[in-house]
């Protein structure tokens, strides 16, 4: 049996309309090996999130405007067809951002598959991580620090292309004027994102 057929399986198989009956098939199917990514939704202030997981961590956060299915299609391509809605491997995840989004979380403290991301793409996500809560920096200050000042627009693309929004908050990232720059979840998403962290609210973990 292949593993898109099995992928089908799990996510077309009519012994998982119940609960009960859907947790026995993830558990059979992690106990099993055949369960390579995990998924769920959230709703946000910013609209439902698509969360998706391997074993090692986080792998994918997607807002509505990207399109959830096309979403699961390109992972089942690029990372495996093992997929499967198993909302338990994304409970921290789900907790973590709704601390976030309620104000009382600043930082995250998540295993986090990047594989999504490589290259100069990913040096400017582990340098992301480090942008402050409530604090900004420029697409150009960001290429400097990723080691190529010279590289603005490929700054944009690594932020245009970040696998974990909002965890790695490539939100955080404006033009040196000031504007806010394009989003991947919309520009409306963005600034939802940064008044949030400009109210402050809770206390920073």
């Amino acid at each position: 049996m292949t593993d898109r057929i099995v992928a089908e399986l799990l996510s077309s198989s009519p012994w998982a309309e119940g609960r009960a009956a859907r947790s026995r098939l993830v558990e059979g199917a992690e106990e099993d090996g055949l369960l390579d990514i995990a998924y769920r939704t959230v709703d946000s202030p910013v609209g439902p999130l698509l969360l998706a997981a391997t074993p090692v961590g986080l792998l994918r956060v997607a807002f509505a405007g990207e399109g959830h299915d096309g979403v699961l299609a390109v992972l089942a391509q690029r990372v495996s067809p093992r997929i499967l809605a198993a909302p338990g491997r994304l409970d921290e995840v789900a907790r973590q951002l709704g601390q976030y989004f309620d104000g009382a979380r600043r930082t995250f403290d998540l295993p986090m598959d990047l594989r999504l991301s490589r290259g100069f793409r990913r040096a400017v996500l582990d340098r992301l991580v480090a942008t402050a809560y409530g604090q900004t920096v420029s697409y150009a200050a960001l290429a400097a620090a990723s080691g190529s000042p010279a590289a603005v627009r490929a700054v944009g693309s690594a932020c245009a292309t970040n696998p974990v929004p909002v965890v790695v908050p490539c939100h955080r990232v404006v033009r040196s004027d000031g504007r806010l720059g394009q989003y991947l979840g919309g520009v409306d998403a963005k600034r939802t994102l940064l008044d949030l962290e400009a109210g402050g609210g809770g206390a920073p973990e």
